[in-house]
C-alpha cells in the first residue's frame, strides 16, 4: 500500500508540539535543580496550590507522633468532623541561652518516627487520603530542666543573630518539605515569648519561609499577652493563639461562669484581630480530665500525685463554653484541639484518660458536634 501524503500544516503542527515538549522538559530540568532537595515517596501524589487555600474554618487536632501510623487510625478522625491535623516535629535546644538549633529529621533516641522527615510526610499522605490536611507545626525542645521555650533570650546582639540564624535554617527545612510534600499550612514558631521583640528579624525569616513555601501561614502566641506583642501580624495569614487562658479559681466551675470569664480574653484577642485585620486561629486548646481544668488549662496532670478520678463533666463544660464563645464570631478561623493520640483505645491508662485528649470522652462527642456544623 502506498504511503499517503503527510499534509505541510499536520507538518508544522508535529513540529510545534516538538518545540512545546522540549520547552517543558528544559523548565522541569530547571525546576528539579533549583528545588529544595527534601525527598518524597513515589506515591505522595501533588497538591496544587488551590487546594491549599483554605475555604472554611480548620477544625483540627494536633496529633501525637507515634512509632506507626496507619488509614485506620484516622477513621476516629472522620468520624469526628476532623478535617485537619497539626503534626509537630522538634528542633533541639541546649538552654536558652545557647544560639543553637539543632535538627533531627530522622527516627532515633530523641524523637518518635512520627516526628520525622519520612513519618511526617507518610503521615500527611494518610490523611491527606481522608479528606484531612496537615499544618506543620515545629517546636523547641530546650534540653535544660525546667525551661520552655518562651524562656529562649540570648546574652548579646551577636547571639542573638546566631540563633536566628540557626532557627531560620531549622524552619526553612519543614517549610520546604512542607511545601514539597503538599502541606496545607505551616507554623513558623511556637511559644518564643522573648524573641518576638526582635521584629525585623521575623520579618526576615518570613520573608525568606515565603520564597520556599506558598501555603500560609501563622506563628503560635501564648495566651499570656504574648499574642498582644507579636508585631508582625500582618506579615503572616493567620493570628495563632494557645489559648490556655484560665477562666477560673475554682473546680468544677459551671459553664455560666466559664462563658463569663471568657468576655475578657475574647475582648483581647477581638482587639489584635481588628489592628491586623487577620482571622484568629487556635493552634492549641484543650482542657484536662480534671476537677480542676479551667484553673491552669496548661499544666500537665501530675504523673507523681495520688490517683484522681477523672472529671469528664468538668472537661466537657470547659469544651462547651469554649465553642459557644468562638464559634460565632466571623474572624474566629477555627481550633487545633489538644491533642489526640493514634489509636488510643476506650481502655487507655489512667494517666491517658485524665490528660488532655478528648478521645472516648464527652467532650470529644462535643468536638464532633461542633465540627459537623
Amino acid at each position: 500500500m502506498m504511503a499517503t501524503p503527510f499534509p505541510v500544516a499536520h507538518r508544522v503542527a508535529w513540529l510545534l508540539a516538538g518545540v512545546l515538549v522540549l520547552a517543558m522538559v528544559a523548565v522541569a530540568a530547571l525546576q528539579q535543580h533549583t528545588a529544595p532537595r527534601v525527598s518524597v515517596p513515589a506515591d505522595a501524589g501533588e497538591t496544587s496550590a488551590a487546594t491549599r487555600r483554605v475555604a472554611g474554618r480548620l477544625l483540627g487536632v494536633n496529633w501525637v507522633a507515634a512509632d506507626s501510623a496507619s488509614s485506620q487510625d484516622m477513621e476516629p478522625l472522620v468520624r469526628a468532623h476532623v478535617t485537619w491535623i497539626a503534626q509537630t516535629p522538634f528542633g533541639w535546644q541546649p538552654d536558652a541561652a545557647q544560639p543553637q538549633v539543632r535538627l533531627h529529621t530522622g527516627a532515633g533516641s530523641r524523637n518518635y518516627w512520627g516526628e520525622s522527615d519520612r513519618g511526617l510526610i507518610r503521615t500527611a499522605l494518610l490523611a491527606r487520603q481522608r479528606g484531612i490536611r496537615t499544618m506543620l507545626k515545629p517546636h523547641l525542645w530546650l534540653r535544660s530542666g525546667g525551661t520552655w521555650p518562651g524562656d529562649v533570650s540570648m546574652r548579646s546582639e551577636a547571639d542573638w543573630q546566631q540563633w536566628f540564624a540557626a532557627y531560620t535554617t531549622f524552619i526553612v527545612h519543614y517549610a520546604a518539605l512542607a511545601e514539597t510534600n503538599g502541606m496545607e499550612a505551616l507554623c513558623i514558631g511556637t511559644e518564643l515569648e522573648k524573641t518576638v521583640s526582635h521584629e525585623a528579624e521575623w520579618r526576615a525569616l518570613i520573608e525568606r519561609v515565603r520564597q520556599v513555601y506558598h501555603g500560609p501561614l501563622t506563628y503560635a502566641a501564648n495566651w499570656s499577652g504574648e499574642f498582644e506583642q507579636v508585631k508582625f501580624w500582618d506579615a503572616l495569614d493567620y493570628i495563632g493563639v494557645q489559648a490556655y487562658f484560665p477562666l477560673s479559681t475554682t473546680e468544677r466551675p459551671t459553664k455560666a461562669a466559664l462563658l463569663k470569664a471568657w468576655r475578657t480574653p475574647l475582648a483581647r484577642m477581638a482587639a489584635v484581630q481588628k489592628r491586623y485585620g487577620k482571622p484568629v486561629l487556635f493552634t492549641e486548646a484543650g482542657y484536662k480530665t480534671t476537677p480542676d481544668a479551667a484553673i491552669q488549662p496548661w499544666v500537665w496532670p501530675d504523673r507523681n500525685a495520688l490517683p484522681t478520678t477523672p472529671d469528664e463533666t468538668t472537661q466537657r463544660v470547659c469544651y462547651e463554653a469554649m465553642f459557644e464563645t468562638f464559634w460565632p464570631q466571623p474572624w474566629f478561623q477555627g481550633i487545633f484541639i489538644w491533642k489526640w493520640y493514634p489509636g488510643l483505645q476506650p481502655s487507655g491508662s489512667a494517666r491517658r484518660h485524665l490528660d488532655f485528649t478528648p478521645q472516648h470522652k464527652p467532650a470529644e462527642q462535643v468536638m464532633a458536634q461542633w465540627y459537623g456544623k
